[in-house]
């Protein structure tokens, strides 16, 4: 009789790598590895022998670095999606994308199971799994770390178990930076950011870019163009969003651009410190917002305002496959249908300076704007505005004076 097979969600790491041979001593399950790539670069190299020397069946390197980028990036980039000010979500918003390939490849391959390393403490078990239960809601879900059968607490751990099974790796005890990379970010976690007194050692830590003090001394002046909310070309040059992000993550290092240190409130309850390198998203984050304010009115930058900060926190609560955030993406993709236009911006050292900003569908008149007196704007129109929009407030004084 054919065994059972469990899909496990594979990065090449140490914990992973282990949870090969856990799964096929506990569970007696024929293990297919499944590495979806998002943009984490060399990182995959060498994963296919890895995993199949440590006992997987076979290896999918899935590329959906595009798919990605169109749509799950540009959604957030539109609702200006910004958890507690700072973060731009970069982990967040790939797991959706990584459980949705997860139980593609289930499907295809007939397992009864996914299997994924993410802790019990942080917020990635709780995007895997509800990306799973919403999508293949009968596949079993196993969380090695919670599970009752797995007694590895190391590094160290790790690798005695994986020597006792005959697994020699490259994989050193040495304590270093828990990290996430994808094309949109890398997270940074752990040593001496665990404690928040201490500062983060960047030269050590950064890997996409420098920090300002060291980033060029000449500034780099930059264009992005805009279609409909989605960015179209870079300096001039039509690209496809993957391509804007990866050039601009480029000139956004260069220039010690998106380095953001932060303490977060997890999903879970605690808070953590991470630092964050999103050097080509905060660049197309603050385009975006410059052509918006340009073109969007008062009310509905308001409404979009609130939307964006509610479509950050479903996106990072891992509910991406709810009917709540396919409302707030419908309302937010409605707002962007003039948002069309050039931006352009100077970058030096860690800023992002407005250099213009045009659209055919602007909303500033130079005419009413003007300190000039135009045709379209009367001064005295002000007086009778101003009597009305303050009345509650002169009404509220009145009675005060009176009642004292």
């Amino acid at each position: 009789m054919a065994k059972e097979k469990v899909i496990l969600a594979y990065s090449g790491g140490l914990d992973t790598t282990a949870i090969i041979p856990w799964l096929k001593e506990n569970f007696d399950y024929e293990v297919v590895c499944v590495c979806v790539d998002c943009g984490q670069g060399n990182e995959l190299d060498g994963l296919e022998e890895r995993a199949k020397y440590c006992g997987a069946e076979k290896l999918y390197i899935e590329n959906v670095i595009d798919e990605f980028c169109d749509e799950y990036i540009v959604p957030c980039v539109q609702a200006h999606a910004v958890y507690e000010n700072k973060y731009l979500l970069g982990t967040s918003m790939a797991r959706p994308c990584i459980a949705k390939k997860l139980v593609e490849i289930a499907r295809k391959e007939g397992a009864t199971a996914i299997c994924h390393g993410a802790t019990g403490k942080g917020n990635d078990q709780i995007r895997f799994e509800l990306g799973i239960k919403a999508l293949a809601p009968d596949l079993k879900i196993i969380a090695a770390w919670r599970n009752e059968k797995w007694t590895l607490d190391s590094r160290e751990s790790e690798i005695e178990y994986c020597k006792a099974h005959g697994i020699e790796l490259p994989f050193s005890a040495d304590n270093s930076y828990s990290r996430d990379r994808n094309i949109w970010h890398i997270s940074h976690e752990g040593l001496e950011l665990e404690d928040p007194a201490n500062e983060p050692n960047y030269d050590h830590l950064l890997v996409l870019g420098t920090t300002p003090e060291k980033a060029s001394n000449e500034g780099e002046y930059v264009s992005l163009s805009f279609e409909k909310g989605v960015p179209v070309k870079l300096n001039g040059k039509a690209m496809k969003v993957s391509e804007i992000i990866t050039e601009l993550n480029k000139l956004g290092g260069k220039h010690g651009i998106g380095i953001v240190d932060i303490v977060e409130n997890r999903v879970v309850g605690m808070k953590s410190r991470g630092v964050y390198e999103t050097p080509g998203g905060t660049i197309l984050y603050e385009a975006h917002q410059q052509l918006e304010e340009l073109i969007l009115d008062r009310e509905t930058l308001r409404e979009k305002e609130e939307m964006g900060m509610k479509f950050a926190q479903i996106v990072y609560e891992g509910k991406w496959f709810s009917p709540l955030r396919e409302a707030a993406q419908a309302f937010i993709e409605s707002t962007q249908a003039y948002v069309t236009g050039d931006v352009k911006f100077k970058l030096y050292k860690g800023n992002i300076i407005k250099a213009g900003t045009t659209s055919k569908y602007s909303l500033y008149n130079e005419s009413i704007a003007s300190f000039k007196t135009g045709d379209l704007y009367d001064h005295h129109d002000a007086e009778g505005f101003i009597n009305l929009f303050g009345l509650s407030t002169k009404v509220r004084a009145m009675k005060m004076q009176e009642v004292k």
